[in-house]
């Protein structure tokens, strides 16, 4: 059974090759959509090769609605977006693909049910789909090569409907295992390398000292250091002074 998650429901008009379906459901799956509505298959349903390439998400096949045409694929649904890469010549709303999937959550968050349109893959929706659309989803492409692919496509629209359900921050940083070093350690640190090199003559000439050791704090505050890294740039130094001393 489609998992209980309010989200839009992706119909494929008209697809042509099984295998762009099955591609198109895994694609769908990876964000956590399940909704899909297949609009008169040109190779007919089920498809044996779409399933092959679903690889695991095989489900969404099984449970894909099939219609004849696409006024009753749309009979239940309050809003409707088309996707083209072509001027239309039509008077409608033209969303990029994070805007789209941000009015379609607006939209379900009220309770209606919103459709998103993706064409066959030799020439997508011919007008009279699009005509029945309340807006229109348009990908800022390559204009000399702005096809794409029946599975990119979906994919790409499936990813920006995750965006507007997940705050995923732009950059993370993988510790494996690791922590931050806190201040009082990256204190201690900058003290022993500022003795270290005072003993050896470093900062020279003495007018120039207090600045030296200003920029190497700096450049201490700057470095995103962990435990380990302290603990490890330690050592470094006291192995060094170790091998002075004997040289």
């Amino acid at each position: 059974m489609p998992t209980g998650t309010p989200q839009p429901a992706f119909v494929l008009v008209r697809p042509q090759m099984g295998e762009n379906i099955g591609a198109a459901s895994r694609a769908m799956w990876n964000f956590g959509l399940d909704r899909m509505r297949l609009v008169a298959p040109r190779d007919g349903w089920p498809n044996p090769k779409a399933n092959a390439m679903a690889s695991g998400a095989g489900r969404l096949l099984d449970e894909a609605q099939l219609f004849d045409d696409l006024p009753d694929a749309l009979a239940d649904c309050t809003y409707v977006m088309a996707t083209t890469a072509r001027q239309r010549g039509m008077t409608k709303p033209v969303f990029t693909p994070e805007r789209a999937m941000q009015v379609a959550a607006e939209r379900i968050g009220r309770g209606e049910k919103v459709a998103v349109l993706f064409g066959p893959e030799r020439a997508g929706l011919e007008n009279d789909d699009i005509s029945r659309a309340n807006a229109i989803v348009s990908v800022p492409v390559n204009p000399e090569f702005a096809s794409l692919n029946l599975a990119q496509c979906a994919l790409l629209m499936a990813y920006e409907w995750r965006r507007t359900h997940e705050a995923t921050p732009p950059e993370t940083t993988e510790m494996a295992g690791a922590d931050w070093a806190p201040v009082q350690e990256v204190e201690a640190l900058a003290r022993h390398y500022e003795e270290r090199m005072e003993d050896a003559g470093f900062f020279f000439p003495e007018h120039k000292a207090e600045g030296m050791k200003l920029n190497l704090r700096n450049l201490w505050s700057r470095m995103p250091l962990t435990r380990s890294d302290v603990r490890m740039l330690h050592g470094v130094m006291r192995q060094m002074v170790r091998w002075k001393e004997r040289g």
